[in-house]
């Protein structure tokens, strides 16, 4: 429903069942199989060791003889790297067990798989990202600027982008009623790296203070209720953006995989969704990252603002691009547009100000006095209907902090027993507008709007809900204070 199309079954984890693959063939998701090797130090010399190797392999690829599914095979994970991030030469970290001997097992059981020897491998030091595949954590854990995803010219990331994704308020309720950073039972599920003085919490600490100013302890201790919401907003953010820089076009990434997909138990996790299968907003933050048609704004500093399109789609599309800069989240103080036909499987790079047919500092860069606006919306619309198919959101000097009452129009459509639209419509910008409604999943959620278009979700009655349900639900936004009750309650 997300538009991934890969999950990597990595070194460190488990080998799956027959099911998982048929289930992958069904559905058209792309599986990368590691073998079950990971980290350094396998005794390559024993004969015994090496046949074991040879069984385990041959037993689990003749499990899945002709899934198509399987796409890559892999000889584990970070072998090389620890290897050589220990000072050991080559000729220590690099040898028979994957380039060899597993790597021959997959030769003789299915040939017709790409097979890649270690997972980060290639480059100047095997987890060099500029060549090869990486496990690219220099936007995430190493608390680089969101630009490193550019200047590290990825060019395939088979893991990537791990935090610590904070899940929805009614799952920690239900399973984890603990006090964020105060409690040991909120840190207990807070992932780490062995033997390290910070975990993936500090990681998304720093983002959170990159992007928005504000002091995270501070806020946790003080406000607790809008750190979390806060946190929850921020990692998906980095994701949405990291991703729109490797999809854009003249990128060199080809592609990416997030670590992880689901949680193992309720908390702030890896997973994009959490142990009881409900999404995170980072899901739905990668969601709008992966859509087929797609608009993204990438800030290019003195050279303006670039508008960049996508369609992946085998259809040629007929579009209508529009591009507004707002004042107070509300007042136009420049557009334009632009009708366009965007090719099957093709990029365009629109510069905002041809759009503009004039100069404007979109990205607030020569700072001739104060901005003049404070976010700029693209939109990608259907010529025929107005519906809008993507939008993408750029904020001249970081997320706003003001906080103005809540204004939203909403009204409730009915599409079946099982289904409503929601149509929102807002006079003034609204930040990482969240929905609650008990029974229903959404089809988009945590995302921002903008005045001038009506953003329409789907409802649909949750598989566990044997009852009827109704559709009524509370909708509240970051800078909105209080929230806005809707349907049968209100």
């Amino acid at each position: 429903n997300a538009g991934m199309n890969m999950l990597r079954i990595g070194g460190a984890m488990t080998y799956e069942t027959r099911d998982f693959f048929e289930i992958c063939d069904e559905l058209g998701i792309l599986v990368w199989q590691d073998f079950q090797f990971a980290n350094y130090d396998y005794p390559v010399k024993d004969p015994a060791f090496v046949e074991t190797v040879r069984a385990e392999a041959h037993y689990q690829l003749g499990k899945i003889q002709g899934c198509p599914s399987l796409a890559v095979l892999c000889g584990g994970s970070e072998i090389y790297q620890q290897g050589s991030m220990m000072g050991l030469p080559e000729s220590r970290w690099k040898g028979p067990l994957t380039e060899e001997i597993l790597a021959g097992e997959a030769e003789t059981c299915r040939p017709d798989v790409h097979y890649v020897a270690n997972s980060p491998c290639e480059g100047a030091l095997p987890f060099s990202p500029n060549a090869g595949i990486a496990h690219y954590y220099g936007v995430g854990a190493y608390m680089r600027p969101l630009e490193d995803a550019r200047r590290a010219n990825v060019r395939f990331a088979a893991e990537c982008l791990a935090f610590s994704n904070v899940p929805e308020q009614a799952t920690l309720d239900a399973h984890l009623p603990a006090q964020p950073g105060h409690d040991p039972r909120w840190k207990a599920r807070v992932p780490r790296d062995r033997g390290v003085g910070w975990d993936f919490e500090d990681v998304r600490d720093h983002y959170l203070r990159d992007l928005t100013g504000l002091d995270p302890a501070g806020l946790r201790y003080g406000d607790p209720e809008r750190y979390l919401n806060l946190s929850r907003t921020v990692t998906g953010s980095v994701m949405e953006t990291t991703f729109g820089e490797w999809r854009r076009n003249g990128s060199s990434c080809n592609g990416a995989l997030v670590w992880t997909f689901q949680d193992l138990e309720p908390g702030a996790g890896w997973g994009v969704v959490d142990a009881t299968g409900t999404p995170k907003p980072a899901y739905y933050a990668l969601k709008r990252a992966f859509r087929p048609l797609q608009v993204l704004l990438t800030d290019e500093g003195t050279n303006g603002l670039d508008v960049h399109l996508i369609n992946e789609t085998p259809e040629e599309q007929a579009v209508t691009l529009v591009i507004t800069c707002l004042r107070d989240g509300r007042v136009p103080v420049v557009s334009g547009n632009r009708d366009l036909t965007l090719a099957p499987h093709s990029k365009m790079t629109v510069p905002a100000t041809d759009l503009f047919g004039a100069f404007f500092d979109t990205t607030y860069a020569y700072r001739f006095g104060p901005s003049a606006h404070d976010v700029t919306v693209a939109r990608l619309i259907v010529k025929e209907n107005d519906t809008v198919l993507a939008d993408a959101y750029h904020f001249p000097q970081g997320l706003p902090q003001s906080r103005a009452p809540l204004e939203v129009k909403v009204e409730a459509e009915q599409v079946n027993e099982s289904q409503w639209h929601l149509h929102l419509n807002t006079e003034a910008f609204l930040q990482s507008v969240h929905l609650e409604v008990p029974s229903l999943s959404t089809s988009d959620n945590w995302f921002h709007l903008a005045p001038g278009a009506t953003k329409t979700i789907l409802l649909s009655k949750t598989s566990d809900s044997q009852d009827a349900v109704k559709c009524r639900g509370v909708i509240a936004a970051l800078n909105g204070t209080g929230q806005i009750t809707f349907g049968a309650q209100a």
